[in-house]
């Protein structure tokens, strides 16, 4: 195996141990790191591709899953969206709500992750202090 398959190999490797990824992503990364890395040893600099963003790489019916939420810029899937877009794409929920009109009603988390958060809350009693804390306010 050549050194520069073999640094891509390894790259992927360490990637992959730490992000569940689908076989064709494995291939898919492989090629892109080996291309790259083909092109620093001569001495190109590779530029990265700019994806539009303004058309959405996933559509909303399959982004809204119920056990993972994909990006609609990226494609990647997630529990919850919002610190992928604060840290991965440097915009707020409320901008990528805008730049995919999707409604607020929308949950950007998957919906097996809400409701076993919900169901978390109700059964440590969550619910009971609130309303609690509201009636105590309210007298």
């Amino acid at each position: 195996m050549s050194t520069i398959m073999k640094m891509a190999a390894d790259i992927i490797a360490a990637h992959a141990s730490t992000t569940p990824m689908t076989k064709e992503e494995l291939i898919a990364e492989l090629t892109e790191v080996h291309a790259a890395l083909v092109a620093l040893e001569k001495g190109e600099v590779a530029e990265p591709e700019k994806a539009d963003e303004s058309a959405p790489v996933v559509s909303r019916k399959k982004a809204f899953g119920k056990d993972a939420i994909y990006c609609m810029i990226c494609g990647k899937g997630f529990k919850t969206l919002s610190r992928h877009l604060k840290t991965g794409h440097g915009m707020t929920a409320g901008e990528y709500r805008k730049a995919f009109d999707i409604p607020r009603s929308q949950s950007l988390a998957a919906k097996n992750y809400s409701e076993s958060r919900r169901q978390m809350a109700v059964d440590r009693g969550l619910a009971d202090n609130l309303a609690k804390a509201r009636a105590a306010r309210k007298k």
